[in-house]
């Protein structure tokens, strides 16, 4: 067991590795597309998808940010081939999130959609992290990394805004209960602190 958790995979291993990443990423969307099939999307079906693509945003979100602290913390880096998929996947539920708020929730009604966004500070806040995610989706290729060079990793940096914009946008949507959001704001907070102390901390001074 240790030695499968140790090992270093192959080209052939590490396609098994991203197709089983892959087909785990979609059972959310499966999942939503089953339960619609079962009318079983709750009493609120549009609230019930809201809800669900927005954690699994989240969640997929802060999944991509443990690959960096897995490297710094043990030294292996195969893991972080599975950046950019995962990215990709947190930006698609995050557009299924925003499409189904501004298409179920208010049938592109813009008027109305602007008011809610000026009256509820947590979809502001909300809004500008799925607008900040856009540039990093458009941006995700090879292409674009050999393009923009080192203004790609700065361009990138806008991950670790989003992921606290998404923290507070999910603790201000509970009103009672914080106890899920609290702790991916701590999950986030840990995953933050382990890359601004090998940052600062653990560099070696010249």
């Amino acid at each position: 067991m240790l030695r499968f958790l140790t090992a270093i995979p192959n080209k052939k291993q590490m396609v098994w590795i991203k197709s089983f990443v892959f087909l785990l990423c979609l059972i959310p969307l499966i999942r939503l597309i089953w339960l619609a099939f079962q009318d079983n999307l709750s009493a609120n079906p549009i609230e019930f998808i809201e809800r669900s693509t927005g954690f699994w945003t989240l969640f997929i979100l802060l999944a991509t940010l443990c690959l960096t602290p897995i490297r710094l913390l043990t030294g292996r880096v195969w893991q972080i081939q599975l950046r950019r998929m995962l990215g990709l996947f947190m930006f698609f539920y995050a557009c299924l999130h925003i499409t189904c708020y501004v298409w179920l929730d208010f049938s592109f009604d813009w008027a109305d959609i602007t008011k809610d966004i000026a009256k509820h500070p947590r979809i502001l806040v909300g809004f500008a992290a799925f607008i900040l995610t856009i540039p990093l989706a458009m941006t995700s290729s090879n292409a674009m990394m050999k393009r923009l060079r080192q203004r790609w990793k700065q361009l990138h940096q806008l991950v670790y805004v989003i992921a606290i914009l998404g923290v507070v946008h999910f603790w201000w949507l509970v009103k009672k209960d914080i106890r899920e959001p609290l702790l991916y704001a701590c999950i986030l907070a840990l995953l933050l602190g382990i890359r601004i102390y090998f940052k600062s901390v653990a560099k070696p001074s010249k």
